[in-house]
């Protein structure tokens, strides 16, 4: 497919005070792009704005407020005159046994990485209709396949890979483009805050390769790119993530049978697994919770 040049381009970025968000802001710039910033920690999102190489503005905004969401979309139409590219990034995680994991922490993991990101699609989508231009949900490897310990973060991603495939049918012919980001464990905040848990980091190690790596963020992020400047219906930020389209039926039965056998191998330590959000994106959101 052929990439539409990003110079002049203004692109949105949920998330984008760290990690993917960040880095993905950064080099949608140094391509031309003007970059709208939104996410919860306005001081991190200042110090990457003065980081850019275009004209850039960011937003104080938690994605799964309709109301905030809706504002902000028509205070950055105002700012830069229109918006072409929208991703979705914004997303938390926690982990631990589904019995024992945190109520709240559970449910704000599908507010955040599901509703979040309808909400923003709500938000965006018409000033997407009137630039005919393109959003990118970020889903993940949890959409493919199923992971014991993850279950609100494999819930949330399946979820917004089905939301995005269905929204795609619904705004094609309207001119607006959506694709769907598929990252395995890749070098970023949440990822190492994940691996701060013992049996979350051995559980990891114990997948089959290449599922058992944790991938630079650099590389990862150019192809996300690359998959914005072709508006692309899929974008993998890892190449063999592609090739796992073509098995991911088999990957429940497989996940199954294997993570019966680990979780065992793991019960007497499962009661120290922290159910929390993780991450020092996860702790910036309960921060911004708590003020609220």
């Amino acid at each position: 497919m052929s990439r539409v040049s990003l110079e002049g381009q203004v692109a949105v970025v949920t998330g984008a005070a760290r990690g993917v968000g960040e880095l993905l802001a950064r080099k949608l710039s140094a391509r031309g792009a003007k970059i709208a910033l939104v996410g919860l920690e306005p001081d991190e999102l200042k110090k990457v704005s003065e980081r850019l190489h275009t004209e850039s503005a960011h937003w104080h905004a938690d994605v799964t407020d309709h109301v905030a969401l809706a504002q902000v979309a028509q205070e950055v139409k105002q700012h830069f005159g229109k918006v072409d590219i929208v991703v979705a990034n914004a997303g938390v995680a926690s982990g631990g046994p589904f019995l024992e994991s945190d109520p709240d922490a559970w449910r704000r993991v599908i507010e955040v990485n599901l509703i979040g990101s309808a909400v923003t699609g709500r938000a965006f989508l018409p000033v997407l209709m009137e630039s005919r231009g393109y959003l990118l949900q970020i889903a993940s490897l949890a959409a493919i396949t199923p992971a014991p310990m993850m279950t609100a973060y494999c819930a949330s991603k399946s979820g917004v890979e089905a939301y995005a495939h269905a929204l795609r049918a619904e705004v094609g012919y309207k001119g607006v483009k959506v694709g769907v980001g598929y990252l395995s464990w890749t070098d970023t905040d949440m990822v190492r805050g994940a691996d701060q848990d013992d049996v979350m980091r051995e559980l990891r190690q114990r997948l089959p390769w290449p599922s058992n790596k944790t991938y630079p963020l650099g590389p990862a992020v150019d192809r996300i790119v690359a998959g914005i400047e072709r508006r692309s219906s899929h974008v993998y930020a890892q190449w063999w993530l592609r090739g796992m389209q073509g098995i991911r039926g088999y990957l429940p039965s497989v996940i199954g049978a294997v993570g019966q056998r680990e979780m065992k191998r793991f019960e007497p330590r499962l009661g120290t697994v922290s159910t929390g959000l993780v991450g020092a994106g996860g702790s910036a959101d309960e921060r911004a919770r708590a003020v609220s």
